[in-house]
């Protein structure tokens, strides 16, 4: 349980001074009250304070960097050169919320400050939270709070209904999800939709509801937190055509905001087409229009990942009608509206859909996650997008656990990710990457079968005076979702990567986290063998010092030491991976060439057999060959003899009808032979 205080007290900048001369940086420029309160906070606290009060008072770091020789001037002077150009509001909102992590009642305990009656807020501990977040830290007038419970790990807020809301600006709690009160008629729940802010207004298109594709459009004011409905009608030809037909319902599609339009790529239809579609809305005119595009257009799918690269929309995966997984990447030229298949380098993600992507730097893709038929991954991939490359670098951090149907959004170097499933349940803890580092971190974890624990929610983001808001929206996890959370990150982790990054001296790199192994160690610092308190000037707005004891300088000697034990274990333990890897390649190439020993005999005996199994057949079909010899030689023997009888039937019947001939004419040869004829006269 912490406290908080309603935020009725004073507003920015009278706080930031109120906690800066509670702090001992001499509070407002007419304030005379002397410094000393620093002397109450750890070292790194105080550094941290320091950096923040001087870019809060006197802007950015333009001071030449200290003598190598004043460790301690090097160590404010690299806090403060740190934050770089970061605003001056921002820097009394953080120098403030640190204040209140360190020291919660420090309000009620400045002396010119009246007590306020304080609230309980329980909140929710996370695994990287250095403290719990207050919920005055932003400054901002809240409306006045009536109960403030907690919920399957979320924060439920109930307002005075005489009080006129201010969309998600009175969201106070950092680093938790809140489910603020929204007026309207809600949208129908759904999954699988899409979402995209323009204007201070998330407009939210399609999705799934009991297995039906919906078609409508519904607007949340980000400012009002009020929902309403888009009567949309689309343009059944050119854009020249006044022919009007109602939208095609569709899920799994993706929403990308482009200038004062969005638009709409990919998607599962009813009837699905042969081609990927891109539609455009105009929210002036209510009106779809389909955009005609060129070159090779991908084909038609659902559940695949769109990112706005600068004029450019960089399509991977999905899930195509036949339920076919796909891996393939394509990108869109927004300014020519041309296709173009790309074919990167590298090993790509396997095939998969309903996985998520950030663009970083305006030049690599990161994947994350995503699912097939069985299984869901929680694998991360990049592709440099001027090499065409793809990688699968080595992730620092916690482990993300596998996931599908999530959402993520970028807010400067961080990829947030929050939602999805695993085939068993859904996810709870919201994740952080930070993409310069490619370090996982956990957020915040919700409890529960609540709707941020749902596969195919929304997550944009919104900013509200200056800070930035995760807003999600829908999701089915056994039951469909039409809920809205809001959630405001912290920039402390940021402030002090950013501090980091810079040339960190071992005094200040031993007191804040770090995961940059490379840095190089300077020589350690000698405790004094009289063990007497040392002096560590910490220049203030009235250049008063601080004193901190002896302890703390062993305190850096042993953390320096620590982390260089670490480092040369890391070293060791790295080297001995090689080996093992050395070891294992070896081992597989023996392998590979006993396999292809192994292989090269199977197929020699394979051809072996096959050879046998030839010279079998043509010994038969020698055999056959010889019988029809055979054959053939006796019906020519038949021949002969047939022949020969014929010539012996043409020979007799000859020598009959010879003889018939013969008797035939008998008297004739007989007179002429000398027979005298019968001349008896009857």
């Amino acid at each position: 349980m912490a406290t908080a205080r309603a935020s009725s007290g004073l507003a920015y900048p009278e706080r930031f001074y109120a906690a800066a001369s509670y702090a001992g940086f001499g509070g407002s420029p007419d304030s005379s009250a002397p410094p000393g309160g620093v002397s109450r906070f750890q070292n790194d606290v105080a550094l941290l304070l320091y950096a923040l009060y001087q870019q809060a008072t006197v802007g950015a770091c333009t001071v030449p960097k200290p003598r190598a020789w004043n460790p301690v001037e090097q160590s404010k002077w690299t806090s403060w050169h740190g934050l770089g150009n970061m605003a001056s509001t921002e820097a009394m909102r953080l120098f403030v919320k640190i204040l209140e992590e360190e020291d919660p009642a420090w309000y009620s305990k400045a002396p010119e400050l009246t007590a306020e009656p304080i609230i309980n807020v329980e909140t929710l501990k996370t695994e990287l939270e250095p403290a719990a977040a207050s919920a005055s830290g932003n400054g901002d007038s809240l409306p006045k709070t009536k109960t403030v419970s907690a919920e399957n790990g979320l924060l439920l807020e109930t307002q005075d209904k005489d009080v006129i809301t201010e969309g998600i600006g009175p969201v106070g709690i950092y680093d938790q999800w809140v489910a603020p009160s929204v007026s309207g008629q809600r949208p129908k729940p759904r999954y699988a939709h899409g979402a995209a802010v323009l204007r201070k207004k998330m407009y939210v298109f399609g999705g799934n509801h009991n297995g039906r594709y919906l078609n409508d459009i519904q607007v949340l004011d980000l400012k009002k937190l009020t929902w309403s409905r888009i009567e949309a009608r689309e343009l059944s030809g050119s854009l020249d055509s006044s022919a009007i037909a109602s939208v095609s319902p569709c899920a799994g599609h993706s929403l990308i905001p482009w200038g004062n339009k969005i638009l709409s790529v990919a998607g599962h239809t009813k009837d699905p087409s042969e081609m990927i579609s891109v539609k455009e809305f105009d929210p002036q005119t209510c009106l779809w229009s389909n955009l005609k595009t060129y070159g090779k257009s991908p084909i038609s799918r659902g559940g695949q990942s769109v990112t706005l690269v600068g004029n450019t929309l960089v399509m991977f995966g999905g899930e195509d009608a036949k339920r076919s997984l796909l891996n393939d990447l394509h990108i869109l030229d927004l300014e020519t509206m041309t296709w173009d298949d790309i074919d990167a380098i590298g090993i790509p993600p396997s095939p998969r859909s309903d996985h998520a992507a950030a663009c970083h730097a305006d030049r690599y893709l990161l994947i994350f996650g995503g699912g097939s038929h069985a299984t869901c991954f929680n694998d991360l991939h990049v592709l440099d997008l001027q090499t065409m490359e793809w990688s699968k670098p080595k992730q620092q951090g916690v482990n993300p656990s596998p996931r599908a149907g999530h959402a993520g959004i970028t807010v400067g170097d961080n990829w947030f990710i929050a939602g999805g499933g695993n085939n068993k349940n859904g996810v709870s803890e919201t994740l952080v990457l930070n993409m310069a580092t490619l370090v996982w971190s956990v957020v915040t974890t919700v409890q529960g079968r609540v709707p941020l624990a749902s596969e195919g929610l929304s997550l944009v983001t919104s900013t509200h005076k200056g800070e930035d808001f995760l807003v999600s929206f829908g999701g089915y996890n056994g039951r469909y979702s039409n809920e809205v959370y809001v959630l405001k990150p912290s920039h402390v982790l940021d402030l002090q990567s950013r501090i980091i990054d810079g040339p960190v001296s071992d005094t200040i790199a031993a007191m804040l986290p770090t995961t940059d192994a490379r840095r190089v160690m300077e020589p350690e610092i000698e405790p004094a063998q009289d063990k007497k308190i040392k002096e560590i000037v910490m220049e203030n707005g009235d250049s008063e010092p601080l004193n901190i004891r002896n302890e703390v300088t062993i305190r850096l000697v042993e953390a320096l030491k620590a982390e260089k034990g670490e480092l040369e274990g890391t070293l060791n333990k790295e080297q001995l991976q090689m080996l093992q890897l050395k070891q294992e390649f070896n081992d597989a190439e023996s392998r590979n060439i006993e396999l292809t020993k192994a292989s090269f005999i199977s197929e020699l005996q394979s051809v072996r057999g096959q050879l046998a199994a030839e010279q079998s057949r043509c010994f038969k079909l020698e055999v056959d060959i010889a019988e029809l010899r055979q054959k053939l030689q006796a019906m020519e023997t038949l021949e002969k003899e047939v022949e020969l009888l014929r010539r012996q039937k043409a020979t007799s019947e000859q020598a009959a009808l010879s003889a018939h001939q013969r008797q035939s004419s008998g008297g004739v040869w007989g007179w002429l032979a000398g027979s005298a004829p019968d001349q008896s006269v009857p």
